[in-house]
């Protein structure tokens, strides 16, 4: 159980305490450091984030082949760090990076190409800036 003081030293302090949830990890934003465009949200658990912030490269953790990674060791995109940041809480991350291509796997400069809007009390997605920077069918082979 928190106390109030803890909350302050979280939330106030100094202190470099991430919070994994239950399944030990975190969620990371990152954004392109030039431009502020939000180019992927992704998972870092205690080992992704300790090596991030040693090598000043993005790496991950993927939850569905359940293994770490480093974002380009595929396709050689790339992510350089240039800050990290940490939420109020310090339960998610931040990271403003310079990337070297495409973020997105499906060869996209951004995971974010689809746009949604309203349709008749439903929704309805449309492509913006969705352009593939490469084919990932010759990339991840």
């Amino acid at each position: 159980m928190s106390t109030s003081a803890d909350s302050s030293d979280i939330e106030e302090g100094l202190k470099f305490r991430p919070k994994f949830d239950a399944t030990g990890l975190v969620t990371c934003v990152a954004t392109d450091a030039g431009s502020g465009e939000v180019l992927m949200v992704a998972h870092m658990n205690d080992e992704a984030l300790r090596k991030t912030i040693s090598s000043g490269e993005a790496w991950y953790y993927s939850r569905s082949r359940q293994s770490l990674w480093r974002k380009g060791e595929s396709s050689g995109h790339t992510q350089r760090v240039v800050e990290m940041r940490l939420d109020c809480d310090q339960d998610a991350i931040w990271i403003r990076v310079e990337q070297a291509g495409a973020a997105c796997h499906t060869g996209r400069r951004s995971c974010f190409y689809r746009a949604v809007t309203s349709d008749d009390g439903g929704a309805r997605l449309s492509f913006v800036d969705a352009d593939r920077l490469f084919d990932p069918a010759k990339v991840y082979r």
